[in-house]
């Protein structure tokens, strides 16, 4: 599983293709479709073109929150949040090959997530994000610690977790050392696609 995925932005369908683009030109391979509050029309349509451009590039297509539009374009997965669609209806619709994700922000969220079970957990968020709306509590490194440290505790194996929320470069080898095993960034490589090599050095 890839250690880095990017999170679409942009307010226009436009915007979010452009971006998609440069991502995918930088050296993304997994891209997370994430486009709130869009008509459903235009966000069907940018799963499309997004789904055809990661084909075309290798690259995963994973749609955020929308579960039936996923198995629709024939997405490589989807990746729901602590209210979306449960993961046990997600997998009955999209079946046992696609990837599931799913949010976490507690011990008790990331317990419940290996329960269900999904494929990897997006935790954060890590610091405060401009690009989500009704942000969960800050975790900080500290937070991220903790969670690892009670996983360890319980012995339980630790899962594919991936930081979200303001993640940057200089993160991420802290993050791995307290055993994270990924990154999902949004504001960054949209703001700066050139550091996609920087993230996937850093992140062997």
């Amino acid at each position: 599983m890839e250690k880095l995925q990017y999170i679409s932005q942009g307010f226009t369908i436009e915007d979010q293709e452009l971006n998609i683009r440069k991502a995918l030109d930088a050296g993304v391979r997994w891209i997370q479709v994430r486009w709130k509050n869009a008509p459903e029309n235009k966000f069907i349509k940018l799963c499309e073109i997004s789904k055809k451009l990661c084909w075309d590039n290798q690259t995963i297509c994973i749609i955020n929150d929308h579960v039936q539009i996923a198995k629709d374009i024939d997405a490589d997965g989807v990746h729901l949040g602590l209210k979306d669609t449960s993961i046990e209806i997600a997998r009955h619709v999209l079946g046992q090959n696609k990837i599931i994700g799913g949010t976490a922000n507690t011990i008790e969220d990331v317990l419940q997530r290996m329960n269900e079970p999904c494929d990897y957990i997006g935790l954060g968020p890590l610091r405060f994000t401009s690009t989500k709306e009704k942000l969960s509590p800050i975790l900080g490194f500290e937070g991220y610690e903790k969670i690892i440290q009670d996983l360890k505790e319980k012995s339980l194996e630790i899962p594919k977790i991936f930081a979200i929320g303001g993640v940057v470069l200089n993160d991420i080898q802290l993050l791995q050392q307290i055993g994270i095993y990924g990154v999902a960034v949004s504001g960054v490589i949209t703001n700066e696609p050139t550091f996609v090599k920087e993230f996937k050095k850093v992140l062997q």
